[in-house]
């Protein structure tokens, strides 16, 4: 009897063009380090009396499919990642394209992701997926991944795939020494750690419905939120926290090859922190920022991604 191993399991995703159906073609293999993305169905107790001390038999509640999936932040697949964020992104160029993904869409698309563990064997589509929440930290060392939490409709499992044979991509990460911090422009120094998260905050459409999946998974009002850790060295943020003016952050990675990610949220608000002296070792500081729409340019954040994709 074959058992599953997380080593040959495998991801492929496609956007739908209706909600809730997979597509017939079109799917793209996607690397992932780990997924709890999953469909389950608790049982509900009996609460029936008069039957002696030994309950009755449980009932099925809801079907509830969501989970999180941790993928690799690199030049061309994490750009399917901000189309599930983001929406469809305004493309320029030749070769290499542009691509860049702006905050405050009023609609997402929705994707169809399987998961197949070929030596049981067992294929999961997971249909009508929306990105509630994306997320990512910034360091010194160690392995530059991102979460995606996803809300789906439901799970189909079958014995092969309904994937087909999906496209393949190039796999070039960016890691953590590709990184680099600004502050309206300028480098932001001593800067210990970092981390962005980026919410949709989605309304699940929760129906009567026979097959106890939801109607829909709706956007509503968006959040940027994170923290910044660093080294006390200076006044500027403590400053600007205490004036309460914005500023603008940008979270960069770039590629020998050409090919990078920009993350600039427009107007981010510092609260005042808590400076402590907890011992010898240098001060530090940690701003857990807010993001809010910039008024000029009308939106929160925007997403660049340079690379050798034509088209998500």
């Amino acid at each position: 009897m074959a058992r599953a191993q997380g080593a040959r399991a495998q991801m492929a995703l496609a956007f739908e063009t209706v909600y809730g159906t997979p597509p017939a073609s079109g799917f793209t293999r996607m690397p992932f380090a780990s997924t709890t993305l999953g469909s389950e169905q608790p049982l509900i107790s009996s609460e029936l009396l008069g039957y002696g001390r030994d309950p009755t038999a449980p009932i099925k509640d809801a079907v509830t499919a969501d989970g999180d999936v941790v993928v690799p932040i690199d030049a061309e697949s994490f750009g399917f990642w901000l189309k599930a964020a983001f929406g469809e992104a305004i493309t320029t160029g030749t070769g290499p394209w542009t691509h860049e993904f702006r905050s405050g869409g009023w609609s997402l698309p929705s994707l169809s992701i399987e998961t197949a563990m070929p030596e049981v064997p067992r294929y999961a589509m997971y249909s009508g997926c929306v990105l509630d929440q994306l997320s990512w930290q910034l360091q010194r060392s160690g392995l530059l991944t991102a979460i995606a939490r996803l809300v789906a409709q439901g799970e189909t499992v079958g014995t092969t795939t309904a994937a087909g044979t999906p496209a393949e991509l190039t796999l070039k990460r960016f890691g953590h020494f590709n990184g680099s911090i600004t502050r309206n422009g300028s480098a932001l120094g001593n800067v210990v750690s970092a981390e962005v998260t980026y919410a949709n905050n989605l309304d699940r459409i929760e129906t009567i419905r026979s097959d106890g999946r939801i109607d829909g998974a709706d956007p509503s009002i968006a959040a940027l939120t994170g923290r910044v850790e660093v080294r006390f060295a200076d006044q500027v943020l403590v400053n600007q926290a205490i004036a309460g003016d914005p500023c603008e952050l940008e979270f960069a990675y770039a590629l020998p090859s050409g090919e990078g990610f920009t993350f600039t949220v427009h107007a981010v608000y510092l609260p005042r922190p808590r400076i402590e002296i907890s011992g010898p070792q240098g001060v530090q500081a940690t701003f857990d920022w807010q993001a809010a729409r910039d008024t000029i340019l009308g939106r929160m954040c925007t997403a660049t991604f340079v690379n050798n994709i034509a088209d998500y």
